[in-house]
């Protein structure tokens, strides 16, 4: 089947995480597109059922883009930790509970942690494109690095404070938003989706 492309117009981002999406609308700068985001329109957010990030990125992109009316890109984007069988991965967002709060979520995982001596972790950011039709394409990119205790850094948002990517020093809360995009799991599926649907 040939690919759909989006050339232009209205996309909503289809999040409700603010920081999620300054960085999606970063990265989109350069094409033509007037993004809104799902808590501009209100749009309700959808039950996360999937079992794996691509899933629960077509799911909610799909869902955005048939109540929005106009197409829709939704990430779904986690941490995945060696020493803990690849937790919290789907579940990133939900070991931050209710409010979001990732300061919650990064305690936890220090003290999961206790005794494991492997750091390794990967950050996975899978990218759905979606049409109100239902027509869907999905990407996926992955950052691989290392833990770092205790959190270090105010910029980014989620778990970045505690994420050094390999090759570097900083954790990804401490580089300058353009540094983080060159190298972030979501720059990576950003790289296919571009490649793949915009002209």
């Amino acid at each position: 089947m040939q690919r759909r492309h989006f050339t232009g117009g209205r996309l909503t981002v289809a999040s409700h995480n603010l920081g999620k999406v300054r960085e999606i609308r970063e990265l989109l700068a350069p094409f033509a597109a007037d993004v809104v985001s799902a808590h501009d329109l209100n749009l309700r957010e959808p039950e996360e059922t999937g079992a794996t990030f691509i899933a629960n990125a077509e799911l909610k992109a799909v869902a955005a883009a048939k109540s929005a009316g106009f197409p829709a890109l939704a990430d779904d984007s986690g941490l995945c930790i060696d020493a803990l069988d690849g937790a919290p991965g789907i579940y990133s967002a939900r070991w931050a509970g209710p409010s979001r709060d990732f300061g919650v979520a990064m305690a936890r995982i220090e003290q999961e942690m206790t005794g494991k001596p492997d750091r390794r972790a990967r950050f996975v950011c899978a990218l759905a494109l979606a049409w109100p039709d239902g027509y869907c394409e999905t990407f996926e990119g992955k950052v691989t690095g290392q833990l770092s205790f205790p959190p270090r850094g105010t910029q980014g948002f989620g778990y970045d404070p505690i994420f050094i990517a390999d090759g570097h020093a900083v954790t990804f809360a401490e580089m300058e938003p353009h540094a983080k995009h060159a190298i972030s799991h979501r720059a990576d599926a950003f790289r296919q989706l571009v490649a793949a649907c915009f002209r």
